[in-house]
């Protein structure tokens, strides 16, 4: 085997060797290491008063979005007559 060879494979083993132990000693290595001793942390009970907030949260979220559907509906259907009507001018480019 030529020189190298032997001696790019070593090269790419060190590189290798640096980049996981800088991974290892990084915030990022480190978070990793604590999930996978931790697992992912503790599921939130089903009665904390934050569950409550979130789900009308939600709801609330749910409505305005319906809210701005019927007005999108309304507008397409207005532009769509006036169109129909020829009150509408086409686009100038």
């Amino acid at each position: 085997m030529p020189i190298e060879i032997v001696v790019l494979g070593i090269v790419k083993s060190v590189i290798t060797a640096a980049i996981f132990i800088g991974l290892a000693f990084s915030p990022v290595g480190r978070a990793l290491a604590q999930r996978m001793m931790h697992g992912r942390g503790a599921a939130v009970p089903a009665d904390d008063p934050r569950v409550d907030d979130l789900v009308e949260d939600n709801q609330l979220l749910r409505r305005q979005l319906d809210e701005i559907h019927e007005r999108l509906d309304f507008t397409e259907r207005i532009l769509a007559q006036i169109k129909d009507r020829g009150l509408l001018g086409s686009a100038k480019t």
